[in-house]
């Protein structure tokens, strides 16, 4: 775990080697799950400004799905997330030669807005769990992304690197240059956890310290696993 200023970081982010490898896995990421990409409160305001810029890039589904219900939506727990089409892929999922791209990215892309995509899809796999007093920043794993997995170890990208440029969006050069000089101490040949919980390096709270909300069942207890030992806060 590395603490920098309100954040607290997985090692894993320097260990885990990931390299998005879109000609594989065909941009699941944006097609599969249970809820649309979090949303930050401030994005909301962003995506109805820029709607009818992005309009043109979107699929007739995905103008209908935001026109019926809006740029946003609510996942299970009540945070904002990104509209779903019929429950599954993100409304602004668009399709070219089999693989799922982004509608808010191609209109950046091309001029027409300012705003790249949502920072949570900017930063995935890594997820980022708000407390009040601090940042948790994990590893989000999932099996759709194993081409990524294999990719970044093929041509040795670890996480952190991969994801240089959203970190530095999301938090400043100061920050993700203080995260770099953390996980470059890490000893070289230090293993990526098990898929076992015991071995996982995850940041998650305790439901006796302040910040844990007892109605989010998403929330456990904040502890930190390392193989072989297990370090509580």
């Amino acid at each position: 775990m590395i603490a920098i200023d309100k954040t607290l970081v997985s090692d894993e982010l320097g260990i885990i080697c990931f390299a998005c490898d879109l000609s594989a896995c065909k941009g699941q990421c944006c097609v599969d799950g249970d809820a649309g990409a979090p949303l930050d409160e401030e994005e909301i305001s962003v995506l109805e400004d820029y709607f009818d810029d992005i309009k043109p890039y979107m699929t007739p589904e995905g103008i209908e799905q935001v026109e019926l219900s809006g740029v946003f939506d609510y996942d299970i727990f009540g945070n904002f997330v990104t509209p779903l089409i019929n429950g599954r892929e993100c409304a602004y999922v668009y399709h070219e030669n089999g693989i799922a791209l982004c509608a808010i990215e191609k209109a950046c892309k091309e001029g027409k807005i300012t705003f790249l995509k949502p920072v949570s899809c900017h930063l995935y796999p890594v997820r980022i769990s708000k407390y009040d007093d601090f940042d948790a920043v994990n590893y989000n794993e999932w099996h759709i992304c194993k081409p990524a997995l294999l990719n970044g170890k093929k041509n040795d990208i670890p996480l952190y690197v991969f994801l240089k440029d959203s970190l530095t969006r999301k938090y400043g050069e100061a920050w993700y240059t203080e995260l770099v000089a953390s996980l470059e101490a890490i000893p070289p040949g230090t293993e990526a956890p098990s898929k076992k919980g015991k071995d996982r390096i995850r940041i998650q709270l305790h439901p006796d310290l302040p910040h844990y909300n007892r109605k989010s069942r998403n929330i456990p207890a904040f502890s930190v696993y390392y193989p072989d030992k297990k370090l509580t806060s």
